[in-house]
C-alpha cells in the first residue's frame, strides 16, 4: 500500500512539473480573461507596426511583459532588445546611457561608449517609467523620434538609428501634461499605439488560475509537496483587492508556500494584509443589512 501511495505521489509531481513547464502563457502573460485576450490580440496586430507604442497600467501588471512579447511578435524579434528604466538613473547620467559618448566628452569618461539608442539598432528600445524623464531629455528624445538620429554627447556627426521605442508608465501623463512635468507633441509621438495593461481586479477568473499557476511553479521550484488552499484561504485571496497586481500575487503565493506546513496553505500563512482586509471588507458587508433594517423602522 505504501508503495502504490508513493507511485501516485510521484506521478502527481511529474505531472506538476510538466504542468509548469508547459503554462508558458503568451510571452509570460498567464490568463483566459476576456480583457487579456484582448490585450494579446491587440500584441499581435501591433507588433506588426513599426510605430511607437504606449504601454500604460498599474504597478506590477505586467507592462514589461507586454514591451518584449511586442518585440518577439514583431519582424525585429531577431534583433536587439533593450531596456531601461528612466527613474532608476540619475538625470546626470541618462542623456548618456540613451545616446552615448565620445571619449573625453566629460569629466570621467575615458573612453567612447555606445547609447542604448545605437545598441538597439535594428530592435526594440523599452523606456520604462517614461513620466520620470526629465524635461530636457524630453526635447531630446522628441528629436531623435522624429528625424531617427543620434549626436552622442561631445560628438560632431550624428548616426543613424533604426529603434522601435516602446514606452511604459503607472503615471498619468494627462495629469503631468497639465502640470507642465511632460510634453504633450512628445506624448503624441509616443502613442503612436497605446495598450493599456488590466488590472488583477479587472481580470475576473484569471485570478483563480494565476494562483494555481504560481502554486505549481512555486511548489516544483521549492521542491515542496503543497497542493491547494483551503477554503479560508482562498476566500481571503478572493476579497482582496491586490494594489500589487500580479507581481503581488506571485510573491504573496511564492512566501505562502514557503511558510505552509504540509500540502495546505491556510489564511495564516497569508500576510497580515490580506487576512484583515477581508475581515473588514466582510464586516461592512454584515453590518450593512441591519443599518438598513435600523433606517427602515
Amino acid at each position: 500500500v505504501q508503495r502504490v501511495l508513493q507511485t501516485r505521489r510521484l506521478h502527481a509531481e511529474v505531472q506538476e512539473y510538466r504542468e509548469v513547464l508547459q503554462d508558458r502563457g503568451f510571452h509570460g502573460m498567464h490568463g483566459r480573461s476576456p480583457a487579456m485576450l484582448r490585450l494579446f490580440d491587440l500584441v499581435r496586430r501591433i507588433a506588426q507596426s513599426d510605430g511607437s507604442v504606449l504601454v500604460t497600467g498599474e504597478s506590477g501588471t505586467g507592462k514589461e511583459l507586454v514591451a518584449r512579447a511586442l518585440h518577439e511578435e514583431s519582424p525585429r524579434s531577431g534583433g536587439p532588445y533593450v531596456a531601461i528604466n528612466c527613474a532608476g538613473i540619475p538625470e546626470t547620467l541618462l542623456e548618456s546611457e540613451l545616446l552615448g559618448h565620445v571619449a573625453g566628452a566629460f569629466s570621467g569618461a575615458r573612453g567612447a561608449r555606445k547609447g542604448l539608442f545605437a545598441e538597439a539598432d535594428g530592435g526594440t528600445l523599452f523606456l520604462d517609467e517614461i513620466g520620470e524623464m526629465p524635461p530636457a531629455m524630453q526635447t531630446k528624445l522628441l528629436r531623435l523620434l522624429q528625424d531617427g538620429r543620434v549626436r552622442p554627447l561631445g560628438a560632431n556627426d550624428e548616426v543613424t538609428t533604426d529603434v522601435r521605442v516602446v514606452a511604459a508608465t503607472h503615471r498619468d501623463l494627462s495629469e503631468l501634461m497639465r502640470e507642465g512635468h511632460f510634453r504633450e507633441d512628445l506624448f503624441f509621438r509616443l502613442e503612436t499605439f497605446r495598450i493599456d495593461v488590466p488590472a488583477l481586479r479587472q481580470r475576473g477568473d484569471d485570478l483563480e488560475r494565476l494562483l494555481q499557476y504560481f502554486l505549481r511553479r512555486h511548489s516544483a521550484a521549492l521542491g515542496v509537496p503543497v497542493r491547494r488552499f483551503d477554503a479560508e484561504a482562498r476566500r481571503a485571496l478572493q476579497g482582496y483587492r491586490f494594489p500589487g497586481n500580479v507581481r503581488e500575487l506571485a510573491s504573496l503565493v511564492e512566501r505562502a508556500v514557503t511558510l505552509a506546513r504540509g500540502e495546505v496553505i491556510r489564511a495564516e500563512d497569508l500576510p497580515d494584509r490580506v487576512r484583515e482586509e477581508t475581515a473588514g471588507s466582510a464586516a461592512l458587508a454584515s453590518a450593512a443589512p441591519e443599518r438598513s433594517t435600523g433606517t427602515a423602522r
